[in-house]
C-alpha cells in the first residue's frame, strides 16, 4: 500500500489512454479468471474480486443477500450478451464506468489516499508519473 495524491483528471486521463488502460484492465481480468476460460463467472467474481471491486472490509459489512444483489446488478448491466458470464470487453466496460465515476467523485482537487499497489487507481497515478 502507498499514500498518494490523486485527482479526478489523473484518473480520467488514464482511462482515456486506451492502450494503457486496456493493458491494466487485461491484467486484472487475467487475475480474476481463475479457470482461464476467458470469461468471469459470478463465482469467480465473488471469490476473487474482494480486493478489486469491493474492498474486503466492505465485503465483511454486507450480508450475503446484499452482495448477491450487487452481483445481480453487475450482471444485469454488464453481461450484455446475457450468457451468465462477463467477457473481457464487458469487464473493460465495467471498469471504465467505475473509474470514471471515481474520477467524478474525487473531483479536480488532489486528495491524499491510500491505495493498493496493484489497484487501477494506483495505475492511474503511475501513468501520470510516466508522462511527466
Amino acid at each position: 500500500m502507498s499514500v498518494v495524491f490523486l485527482d479526478g483528471p489523473t484518473v480520467q486521463d488514464f482511462v482515456n489512454d486506451s492502450r494503457a488502460f486496456s493493458q491494466c484492465v487485461d491484467e486484472h481480468f487475467n487475475k480474476l479468471d481463475a479457470d482461464g476460460d476467458g470469461v468471469l463467472s459470478r463465482t469467480e467474481l465473488q471469490i476473487r474480486s474482494h480486493g478489486s471491486m469491493i474492498s474486503s472490509r466492505e465485503y465483511e459489512l454486507q450480508s450475503e443477500e446484499e452482495i448477491g444483489k450487487l452481483y445481480d446488478v453487475l450482471f444485469e448491466k454488464f453481461d450484455t450478451d446475457q450468457n451468465g458470464a462477463i467477457d473481457r470487453e464487458e469487464f473493460k466496460s465495467l471498469m471504465k464506468e467505475i473509474m470514471i465515476a471515481k474520477a467524478r467523485g474525487i473531483g479536480n482537487s488532489p486528495v491524499s489516499i491510500i491505495l493498493q499497489d496493484d489497484s487501477l487507481l494506483m495505475k492511474a497515478v503511475e501513468h501520470k508519473r510516466s508522462l511527466a
